[in-house]
């Protein structure tokens, strides 16, 4: 694949990556407190805890493109509308909770709520979750077709990057490298619009030239699997970079409004995607790798240094979730999994510091092993979502607390049901397309069992609670 790059590119490529180091690294060096380091001493302001927010949640910009490149519209219904759904419950009934708790992560209030095991399996889950896999290869994959360095070479470049002023900073220097990112990814894809329009054509260019599927809102797919999908929108409820960033916000009212006008701005960022994709697929036919259909469209249409502008959009959009879920990842595994396991009641900031190191080996495994963006995200969301939902949601209400055996046994089922589900359909399969039990996607045994058995702990707590009042 050819894509060709001006010198001016070039240079407005390489200092995206110095003006990341530069920013990451002036920020002050976090001091010793486990306030500061992992929630920014919960000092965020609505402006930078939006910044923040917007940039390390959306990521997948490869994957979007891909999604919109095959299957038109129906990619908003799939991986946006799902969403604003749950953000919008995420925003009403979490966030002001999650930061009145005052606690640093997810497996700390499943502690406090459930105990010590359900708090470990539910930061084994996060841990799945919050893997920066997709993110590392996407990013590899973009320099690589850069700088014509290999695929393994291109994704250590940028773990390193992200590594150099995590290390330091901790979540200060993420949110400050958040911020310059969400200026240039709106920049980025601000810049390809315009040239689609004038170069291209309006609205009416792509309505004429558009399938039938790719006006749609299933594009083909059966209902059941964009039910997936829709489902997959919870994980915004799960997200522990969404409850990270609440935990962190100055106040309740912050990670509220903040939460909201970030939804703003993903439905803008959404159209922006949404339509440059749409224009790739009339534009560029019959490619092979969708993946692909955002980078061959700029190299089409853009002049130089304004597809240096666009790809250093698409490396920023990627870039914020990956250094995001990078320490995530490592903070679930030094904090949540380690300490918890050794009994350690001491925490320090060398725990996450190490797991900065264990989780940057880790994703650079699965990105080899899993070359493929989408099955990433389907696998993990599927197997992981439903398991962590019953212990989230109900920890943040007395109402739905139940017994930690009934919790914890709902969480390891539901996990199991899906993981089983999914292991047999990817075994048994016909013309290289999984069959899973009675045609039932993985996500879905694995929900209903979960609830099953947490609804019958449900009952038996409220009975006693009843018979105890009596």
């Amino acid at each position: 694949m050819m894509i060709s790059f001006s010198i001016y590119d070039y240079i407005l490529i390489v200092l995206y990556f110095l003006g990341v180091i530069y920013i990451g690294y002036r920020v002050k060096k976090s001091d010793k407190s486990n306030l500061d380091y992992l929630v920014a001493g919960r000092s965020i302001t609505l402006p930078a805890f939006v910044a923040t927010l917007v940039s390390s949640f959306y990521g997948g910009i490869l994957g979007i493109g891909e999604f919109t490149y095959r299957y038109g519209l129906s990619s908003w219904v799939m991986n946006a509308f799902p969403y604003y759904f749950f953000i919008t419950i995420f925003a009403l009934f979490l966030a002001k909770k999650i930061r009145k708790a005052e606690l640093y992560t997810i497996a700390d209030k499943l502690e406090i709520t459930y105990g010590k095991k359900v708090s470990v399996f539910g930061a084994s889950l996060v841990f799945l979750l919050v893997t920066p896999a997709p993110y590392i290869l996407m990013l590899g994959i973009l320099v690589q077709l850069i700088f014509g360095w290999s695929l393994n070479v291109s994704m250590l470049v940028c773990l390193v990057v992200s590594v150099f002023f995590l290390f330091r900073g901790g979540l200060k220097a993420d949110i400050s490298v958040n911020i310059y990112e969400f200026v240039l990814m709106f920049l980025g894809f601000g810049i390809i619009l315009p040239f689609c329009y004038f170069k291209l054509g309006g609205f009416e260019y792509l309505t004429a030239n558009l399938p039938e599927t790719h006006k749609s809102i299933t594009g083909g797919n059966s209902i059941a699997y964009l039910f997936v999908w829709f489902f997959i929108g919870m994980w915004a409820l799960v997200d522990p970079g969404f409850h990270q960033r609440c935990y962190a916000a100055k106040d309740e009212k912050t990670a509220r409004n903040g939460v909201f006008i970030s939804l703003i701005f993903w439905v803008i960022f959404d159209f922006m995607t949404t339509v440059s994709g749409l224009y790739a697929f009339v534009h560029i036919k019959n490619l092979e790798n969708p993946a692909m259909s955002y980078p061959l469209l700029a190299n089409e249409i853009l002049p130089s240094f304004a597809k240096g502008f666009f790809f250093i959009g698409m490396i920023a959009t990627i870039m914020a979730t990956f250094h995001s879920l990078l320490f995530i990842s490592a903070t679930t595994i030094g904090k949540d999994i380690y300490c918890r396991v050794k009994n350690i009641t001491d925490y320090k900031n060398k725990y996450t510091k190490f797991g900065i190191l264990i989780t940057s080996v880790v994703t650079i495994l699965i990105a080899i092993l899993i070359p493929s963006v989408v099955q990433i995200w389907y696998t993990i969301g599927s197997l992981t979502i439903p398991a962590l939902l019953l212990g989230i949601i109900s920890s943040y209400s007395k109402k739905l607390t139940i017994n930690k055996n009934f919790i914890l046994s709902a969480m390891i089922v539901s996990f199991l049901f899906s993981f089983t589900s999914f292991i047999f359909g990817n075994i048994y399969k016909v013309n290289d397309m999984p069959v899973y039990f009675f045609g039932i996607e993985p996500m879905y045994p694995g929900l209903l069992t979960g609830l099953l058995i947490y609804s019958i702990g449900l009952i038996l707590s409220k009975r006693k609670k009843f018979l105890n009042d009596i």
